[in-house]
């Protein structure tokens, strides 16, 4: 099992990468000397074996130890501070108010907040969505048999995978997320498909999709019959974060993306 977070890869106007995007990747594994000799190992070398059982206690300290503080280091100091993790809805996941994480995401003028995948929405997780099949194809070129070679494949193709197809990814979220919208939470839709390679080997692809503002303000209408004023608030806080509303359209965005890959 590995835990692994991806922001939006962000390019200059001469389609240099100005923010790779990719955090990081984590194996959950313990190292254990070996109880006997084998032709791999004698006895007493490390052997590195995979945590069978993950618990809410193993999220919490890879999130403390090695997430986070990751997202201080990588983070373009030109980017905002204030930054959401998106996690799906599995049950080992921490609560988004867990008080350890809470004090640790508050360190060094950062602002880092979990929220939950919208359940029953596959679609609205970039991992799910593309990343995890591309990783996927670049690990199986390599041969792993045991699990120290795996993970050396595992890291070795998230290193290798480009910031392009990351950025792909991305823009196909927030085309999904339109598609939802329109459908008014309704999933019953094909994911677009926008010829994203053409297009950005003419250098038109955008960064960011435009919303028509009446769609927005029609989506608010149809949510603020189903939420609570609380649920309400944040989704407008979130939706105000994500972009502002300017000449009848709105910005979609994303921040970071939290996901498990067995």
């Amino acid at each position: 099992m590995f835990i692994c977070d991806l922001a939006k890869s962000i390019f200059t106007t001469n389609s240099d990468v100005f923010f790779y995007g990719k955090i990081g990747i984590w194996p959950f594994i313990t190292q254990e000397p070996a109880k006997r000799s084998s032709k791999n190992r004698k006895r007493g070398e490390l052997e590195t074996k995979p945590i069978q059982s993950i618990t809410k206690e193993h999220i919490r300290a890879m999130l403390i130890t090695n997430v986070l503080p990751t997202i201080r280091a990588k983070w373009h100091q030109g980017l905002s501070k204030h930054i959401y993790i998106q996690q799906d809805n599995a049950k080992l996941h921490i609560a988004h108010n867990d008080r350890e994480f809470f004090e640790d995401a508050m360190k060094d003028g950062f602002y880092i907040q979990l929220v939950q995948q919208p359940p029953n929405s596959p679609d609205m997780n970039v991992l799910d969505l593309g990343f995890f099949r591309s990783i996927q194809a670049l690990q199986y070129q390599k041969a792993a048999y045991n699990v120290t070679q795996l993970v050396r494949a595992m890291n070795n193709a998230f290193q290798n995978l480009s910031p392009q197809c990351l950025r792909f990814v991305f823009i196909t979220l927030q085309a999904c997320m339109i598609e939802v919208m329109k459908r008014q939470g309704g999933f019953d839709y094909h994911i677009p498909h926008m010829n994203k390679t053409k297009v950005a080997r003419e250098d038109t692809l955008p960064d960011y999709l435009n919303i028509e503002k009446q769609l927005v303000v029609d989506s608010l209408q149809h949510l603020f019959t189903k939420l609570s004023s609380e649920k309400m608030n944040q989704l407008v806080e979130l939706i105000g974060y994500a972009g502002g509303i300017e000449q009848g359209t709105m910005q979609v965005n994303s921040n970071v993306d939290m996901g498990m890959y067995n």
